[in-house]
């Protein structure tokens, strides 16, 4: 049997988005989403949020720094990365984040428009993890 690491989240953004670049060139865009829900427990509802850290590579990242900003509402399609590092001081830190496949773009943003989809709808995979950015860990 196959195994399947498919994310369907659909949330608003709590920061505007962080767009870096990887020391070999990549382009890559760090999102925070807000997943709120609502639940019943015994007779009175409950509100719980859920924050989802979210990794966007490539053209689709740029993207999204350019078109969307803290509040907007987004859709993500991607997997789930379990990453772990440690600080120059010998701390080890781990924490679980979405590689986002796909980010359509819900709503419209602050100009009124936009931005037009990608043609082939296709990224190219995340660099190796050695590549990535981790001196700009939020912890």
């Amino acid at each position: 049997m196959p195994n399947v690491n498919k994310v369907f989240l659909m949330g608003n953004l709590t920061r505007d988005p962080e767009l870096r670049y990887t020391a070999g060139g990549s382009s890559v865009t760090n999102l925070g989403l807000a997943i709120n829900r609502k639940f019943k427990k015994g007779e009175e509802w409950q509100d719980e949020t859920c924050f989802v850290d979210i990794t966007v590579w490539g053209k689709q990242g740029e993207n999204c720094a350019e078109y969307l900003s803290k509040g907007r509402p987004v859709f993500v399609e991607g997997c789930l990365n379990f990453r772990t590092w440690e600080t120059e001081d010998g701390q080890k830190w781990s924490k679980w984040d979405v590689g986002a496949s796909i980010v359509p773009f819900l709503g419209r943003g602050a100009e009124g428009r936009a931005p037009e989809p990608m043609a082939d709808n296709s990224y190219p995979p995340p660099p190796p993890p050695e590549e990535a950015p981790g001196d700009d860990v939020p912890f």
